[in-house]
């Protein structure tokens, strides 16, 4: 991650791009509902991170790890479609990892309502 504007508008594009085709083109159910929430570019241009998260609450580990797999599978064609896309010199490499962010957020909120559920007193 950098301060400069251009890996920025690159990282942008590139959201914007893999998310276009995980809506329409790619054939692959796992990545079916797939949304990219964050690209982090490298300061060369060179490395892209993708963090992707399911539209749907998945329950374990291995459904996250399983959907990683496949989007780091699909990588390569994205890579070869996002340079002609592009236009730059070198098409960044792409690796896919999923965004658990929002879980740790809506764990949090769970415990803290839980939380202000039992400080409340009960109402007769």
């Amino acid at each position: 991650m950098t301060d400069g504007r251009r890996p920025r508008r690159v990282a942008e594009t590139i959201r914007k791009y893999i998310a276009e085709v995980f809506g329409s083109k790619l054939y692959d159910p796992r990545l079916a509902g797939l949304m990219v929430t964050r690209v982090d570019i490298g300061a060369d241009l060179s490395t892209a991170r993708v963090l992707v998260r399911s539209l749907v609450p998945l329950a374990d580990e291995a459904a996250r790890l399983d959907i990683e797999k496949a989007a780091n599978r699909a990588a390569p064609s994205l890579r070869r479609d996002l340079g002609a896309h592009l236009g730059l010199k070198k098409t960044p490499a792409l690796s896919f990892h999923y965004d658990s962010d929002q879980d740790a957020i809506d764990r949090v909120e769970a415990v803290l309502g839980e939380i202000q559920r039992e400080s409340t007193p009960p109402t007769k």
